[in-house]
C-alpha cells in the first residue's frame, strides 16, 4: 500500500501561483510513476500532469502546458505541482496518484492504483 497526502491548495487570484505537494508513505515511493489529476464540480476527473518513476519524463494536459510543472524528490517521497498563471477554469479538487511499480507513465486514471484525498484549489477572477 502507498498512502498519499496532498497539501498546498487554497484560494488565489487569477494569474497567481500555488505549489501543491503530495507526500507518500508506506511502500517505497521511488518505483512509482506519479500523476496529478483534478475534478471540477459536475465534471469528470481529468489528467493534469504526470512524471515517470525516474523523473526523466513528464507529460502535461494541453490546458496546463507552459503554466504547470511537475517534479519529484524521491529522497523525500514527495511529488510537486507548481502552478503558475492560474486561471478561474483551473478551479478544482486536485488529486495525486501513484501508478504501478516500474510502470509506464500514463494519463489514464484507471492505470493509477493509489490516490490521495485531494486538495481544493480555487482561482478567483
Amino acid at each position: 500500500q502507498v498512502q498519499l497526502v496532498e497539501s498546498g491548495g487554497g484560494l488565489v487570484q487569477a494569474a497567481g501561483s500555488l505549489r501543491l505537494s503530495c507526500a507518500a508513505s508506506g511502500r517505497t515511493f521511488n518505483p512509482y510513476p506519479m500523476g496529478w489529476f483534478r475534478q471540477a464540480p459536475g465534471k469528470e476527473r481529468e489528467f493534469v500532469a504526470g512524471i515517470s518513476w525516474s523523473g526523466g519524463r513528464t507529460d502535461y494536459a494541453d490546458s496546463v502546458k507552459g503554466r504547470f510543472t511537475i517534479s519529484r524528490d524521491n529522497a523525500k517521497s514527495t511529488v510537486y505541482l507548481q502552478m503558475n498563471s492560474l486561471k478561474p477554469e483551473d478551479t478544482a479538487i486536485y488529486f495525486c496518484a501513484a501508478s504501478s511499480a516500474f510502470g509506464v507513465l500514463t494519463s489514464q486514471p484507471d492505470e493509477y492504483r493509489y490516490w490521495g484525498q485531494g486538495t481544493q484549489v480555487t482561482v478567483s477572477s
